[in-house]
């Protein structure tokens, strides 16, 4: 009781946390906070589940074997993410080493590069820049000899996915975003109105392998101008499928609309342009004997690498690459069902 006015001071009652698996995205806090709830995070993850604003690297064992990344090399993680390679390759190349990490997202860097920076990742050892697949030739100017080893997970990371204000996901509302960069370019909602019924088509054939492409392509166009939110479009897809809502909607219809939802990702970022970039000049971004390995996660991009590793094989600036995908182990995949899809390719720099 404050003394001088006489009345009770209000005390501000601590934050209840929402039940053991709360819904929303804002208040799973434990998970969001692994450090301080370290137990409760491992309940999710033992459960098969990523937590909430954290991302399980996929395939780390196999990815070191094909780098053989070591002490007082220099690498490149092409794609930061969360960090969760990056520290695996960091602990191998000390003392002495550099790992130079990029990313195109402006969100999720800052918050990457805060933590690795509170577990001892100094600037000299970890150079951080936000930059997608085409700066990587800048990088040259403070790595001029090239890289020993380049890794690429073409994934989208899960902070990215389970974020419903990032607009990636169709399970959680939210406005349809999918930029990585959401102060560069337009929206994916943007560009469904600008779009002609042909060209969603299209472009659902062409990214994602669609086979009702046409069917949806029209329902979208109609409904073009009402669609602003994830859940919106989910919505118009399902009800073209089956005539129900996207809540009482079957697996299949399901997939079709996660398929969408890639397309329009692709589009909106510019991912194959960017990649194919990126892809022609690895192996100039190389040391001799270099390696590089790519993390895929559908078959547009499987395709692209395949492409390209197989054509430097031929012209002599891969001395070898690998001849089939490597997939997660059983064991990963039952753990983490993200890395289901995922599908790992590796090529060696040749000598002079």
């Amino acid at each position: 009781m404050d003394k001088e006015n006489k009345e009770p001071v209000k005390r501000k009652r601590r934050v209840r946390y929402k039940g053991a698996h709360p819904r929303h995205f804002k208040d799973k806090y434990k998970e969001h906070n692994f450090e301080k709830y370290p137990d409760d995070v491992q309940k999710v993850i033992d459960s098969g589940k990523t937590p909430a604003g954290m991302h399980r690297p996929i395939c780390v064992n196999e990815i070191l074997e094909i780098l053989k990344p070591a002490p007082g090399q220099i690498g490149l993680d092409a794609t930061l993410g969360f960090g969760g390679h990056a520290v695996e390759l960091l602990n191998k190349i000390a003392p002495n080493g550099r790992l130079f990490a990029i990313d195109a997202d402006p969100i999720e860097i800052v918050r990457t590069e805060s933590r690795l920076r509170k577990l001892g990742f100094s600037d000299k050892e970890l150079i951080i820049k936000r930059s997608n697949f085409a700066g990587m030739p800048k990088l040259l100017r403070e790595a001029p000899g090239g890289f020993d080893f380049i890794l690429a997970d073409l994934g989208i990371s899960s902070m990215q996915l389970d974020n419903p204000e990032r607009g990636f996901t169709f399970k959680r509302e939210g406005l349809l975003d999918l930029r990585l960069n959401p102060h560069r370019g337009r929206s994916a909602a943007e560009l469904i109105r600008i779009s002609d019924q042909e060209q969603l088509e299209n472009l659902f054939i062409e990214y994602s392998d669609e086979p009702r492409a046409r069917k949806i392509a029209a329902a979208i166009f109609e409904n073009k101008d009402t669609i602003n939110k994830t859940t919106d479009l989910a919505n118009v897809i399902a009800f073209a499928l089956t005539k129900k809502s996207f809540s009482d909607c079957p697996t299949s219809a399901t997939t079709s609309i996660r398929r969408v939802f890639q397309a329009l990702r692709i589009e909106v970022n510019d991912e194959f342009n960017v990649l194919e970039q990126f892809l022609r000049n690895l192996p100039f971004c190389l040391k001799d004997q270099g390696r590089v390995a790519v993390l895929c996660f559908h078959s547009g991009e499987d395709k692209r690498v395949m492409k390209y590793f197989e054509q430097g094989l031929k012209d002599g600036l891969y001395s070898d690459i690998s001849r089939e995908p490597i997939r997660p182990n059983a064991n990963e995949q039952y753990s983490n069902p993200r890395s289901t899809s995922a599908l790992l390719r590796w090529a060696m720099k040749n000598t002079g």
